[in-house]
This record gives structure tokens, sequence and C-alpha cells, in this order.
């Protein structure tokens, strides 16, 4: 018995005008860690670990999070220049393609139908990245391009701007002779250059009108989707300025979707419709940028929110300022449960504590008693003994854990004091996942969902 395996919603639906540009699922992106002189690997960098996003076509997903979160990292990934370590990234899914891809994802290979394998073989030829066919793979890089943060190391400067702007026309046979140049001098004056511009070198330029011809390459081949890695941030305001409103104009008048990663959330709340907030490699938060600046879900984007004076006034929500404490956790190793407990002010219990995070911060809160341990020895992430100069020192290091000032004292499952000794067993917990909290926001904060949010009364902790 044969199997049909046209279906009229799977194929390519950039006609439509509807649907996701991109959409990925479980997203990792791991390097691995090598030690010794066999360079045996001993671990690996999260740089993104399990992103769920969906970029809808017309709109602007803006990407915000500190240095090292992996933003940038994401943006790669999704553009083609990055390999994924693990997950799905689709092309171009119109609504109905993508709620066939959810429900077929959902059902393990083992277990599909017939019919069910050829629609999903048909869908990942059509648009799943690294699957596709070798024509869907040539329109998914025509039709995404990037422009990156360094526009001086990104443009050659052994070539002109009509070889650097013109080089995508003449890979795919778009133009040649004085029909490539022609198409340049357009390009260049949709962006603010001009003809004079055709026959210089990168370095004849300064840093805006370097942006301005990488834009202008990245527009040469009329594509879809436009990563823009933090296309502003090494200009000066007023040229930053005329760079964000030069994007505005693009977009508008040629239907662009960008992901548009920066730092800046004053920067991001012009340009985005959308806003994920990122953090060790993982989604915080996402929703439509106002009600993310004006009402955030999830610690870590309060404190971003806060911590910029641009966005003081009717930005914000009146609530008291929350400060992280402490750095960073380490990327090979991240904190289990939510990411930020560690340094979160309003961690709870069920964040996931585990002994490093308990040793961080007790260096941090208690230096005094954290000194005195001698030895520690592990029993798992979320269980150690705790080896003291002697049982003084056992006995006050008890007390700061046991007590109410402890942000990780309700943690404690069990907690034992035997002479010098003290033994502990934290409460062990699952990852956090981003959770749908209102219409069209997402969270990974447990209080997100409970009465006074982030900012629960004082009693509670």
């Amino acid at each position: 018995m044969s199997v049909a395996v046209e279906h009229p919603n799977i194929g390519p639906s950039a006609a439509s005008g509807s649907g996701d540009v991109m959409t990925l699922h479980d997203v990792k992106v791991h390097y691995p860690v090598k030690e010794g002189v066999l360079q045996r690997v001993t671990g690996a960098v999260r740089a993104v670990d399990g992103v769920d996003l969906s970029i809808r076509r017309g709109q602007t997903l803006g990407l915000v999070g500190e240095s090292g979160c992996g933003k940038t990292t994401l943006g790669r990934v999704i553009a083609g220049l990055v390999p994924a370590t693990g997950g799905d990234i689709w092309f171009d899914l119109d609504d109905s393609s993508k709620l066939l891809m959810e429900r077929l994802r959902a059902i393990p290979k083992d277990s599909m139908s017939r019919e069910d394998k050829a629609l999903w073989s048909q869908l990942e030829s059509n648009h799943r990245l690294g699957s596709m066919s070798r024509e869907r793979q040539r329109i998914y890089r025509r039709n995404c391009q990037f422009v990156f943060q360094d526009a001086f190391a990104s443009l050659n400067p052994r070539q002109l701007v009509r070889d650097i702007v013109g080089r995508p026309l003449r890979v795919y046979h778009e133009a040649s002779g004085n029909d490539l140049d022609l198409k340049v001098i357009n390009l260049l004056e949709r962006v603010g250059l001009g003809p004079q511009h055709l026959l210089r070198y990168p370095h004849q330029f300064s840093g805006g009108q370097r942006q301005r011809i990488s834009i202008a390459r990245a527009l040469a081949l009329n594509p879809e989707f436009v990563v823009l890695d933090e296309p502003t941030s090494a200009l000066d305001v007023s040229v930053q300025a005329q760079i964000l409103n030069l994007l505005v104009e693009l977009q508008e008048d040629l239907g662009l979707t960008y992901l548009f990663i920066t730092h800046d959330l004053g920067v991001v709340q012009h340009m985005s419709d959308y806003l994920a907030v990122m953090y060790l490699g993982k989604i915080a938060e996402i929703g439509p940028t106002e009600d993310v600046f004006s009402n955030p879900l999830h610690p870590y984007t309060k404190v971003l929110r806060d911590s910029n004076p641009s966005l003081e006034g009717d930005d914000l929500d009146g609530s008291a300022h929350l400060r992280l404490t402490g750095t960073v956790p380490n990327p090979i190793d991240p904190p289990q449960g939510c990411r930020l407990h560690p340094r979160c002010p309003v961690s709870q219990p069920e964040c996931g504590w585990q002994v490093d995070d308990m040793f961080q911060s007790l260096e941090t809160s208690t230096p005094a008693s954290f000194e005195t341990i001698t030895r520690v020895e592990r029993s798992g992430p979320f269980a150690a003994q705790l080896v003291m100069t002697d049982d003084a020192a056992a006995r006050h290091l008890h007390e700061e854990i046991t007590s109410s000032r402890s942000p990780f004292g309700r943690a404690v499952e069990t907690i034992t004091l035997d002479g010098a000794n003290v033994s502990i067993r934290l409460r062990e917990v699952e990852e956090i996942p981003l959770i749908p909290v209102a219409p069209g926001r997402m969270s990974s904060c447990l209080l997100a969902g409970r009465p006074g949010g982030i900012n629960p009364p004082s009693e509670s902790r």
C-alpha cells in the first residue's frame, strides 16, 4: 500500500505572508572542554542550553542579556554560522505547518504511522535546518542574512565597496558588469551612501558608514530575515540613532523580519515588538516588549530594567529595585533548577539550591564561617558532609544555615550536627522550564504565577 506524502500546508510558506520565519525547539550549542596531554573531553561550555523561540514574519524580536549569556551564539546558530549541538531549527513555517510539526514532534519516531513518517520527512526536507533539500538550503541562506557587531572586522579590507556589496549578487548570479554596479549603487543609496563611495576601501569610512555598508550587503538579495548582532554598540549616540531609524525604515519598506541582539534595553525598546531575556544559555522571559518593560515576570528582567538609567520614569512600575549578588555561575556546570537563584534576592527553596550554591552564598555573606570549613565530602550535588575546625565552628555554621536570614535555609531537607561535622541534604529539584504565565507571556520564574509575583511580601520569604 502506497502512502501519499503530499500535504497542502507543508511546503514553502514565504508567499503566505504569515507564520514564523524561524522556529526553535530545545536548541543547544555546547563547546567541549579538553584537558590533559591527550586532550580528553572533561565537560562542555553550555553556551546555549535548550532554547525555544518563534520569530513571526514582519516583526522584530529583541534578544537581551548581559555579556556571556549566549545571545550572540544563538544568533549565529540561527543564521547557520555555528552548528547546533542539539534541538531543531525550522525555517519558513506557516501556522498550519507549525501545528503539524509540533504534533509530529511529540510522537516518538518508532511510534509514528507510515503516513506520519512521510509527513515528517517532507517537513524536514522543506523546513528543518540540517535536513533541508539542497534547493531549500540555498533559499534559506539567501533569505537569512547577518549584520555583525564589528563592521570593520566583517568587511574585507582588501576589497572595494563595489566588490563587498556586490559579492552576494555575483554568487547568486543576480547581476554582472554595469548592471551589478547599478544595483550596488541603488543599495548604497538605500542606506544613505552614494555612487561616490563605490570605489573606496573600508578603512576610508567612519564606523557608522561601515555599518551602513554591512547593512547594504545584507539587503543585496532581498532577504526575509536579518540577524542584527548589536549593530550600534560601537557607535556614537547620534550615529546609533541614524542606524536605528534606517533599520526601522527598511523594515517598513521591505517587510523585513529582525532578530535584534543587544544589551541596551533603551535600544531594544525602540526597535522590538517582542522581547526575549536570556541568562546563562536559557531564555528567562519572553513577551510583548511594552508588557515586559511595564511588568517584568522574572527577577533578572527586573534587574536589567531597573539598572538602566535611561528607562527611569513612565516605564517603571514603582516597585522596589532588585539587586543581584555574587558573580555569573560557571557555564560548564550551571546551577540546577533556576539558573539565577544563587544571585537572586527573591530566591525560594524550590529554586534548586545545590551544595556549591550554598558554599558560594556562605563565602559572600559569612566569610568567617566559610573559612572554618576544612574539608567537604560530597555525596552528589545536593548532599555533603562538612568537616569544621572545631565543635564551636560547626555549631555556628549550623546556626547560620538554619537562620531565617539564610537565602537557602528553607531549601535544607535535613541537617545534622555531630561534633565538628555538619551533614546537610538540600531539596532536589528539576530544571525549571519556560511556562506560560499570561496571554503572550512566558517566564521561568516560580514566583511569576504566584500572588505578589517577583515582589512577594517579606514575611513569605
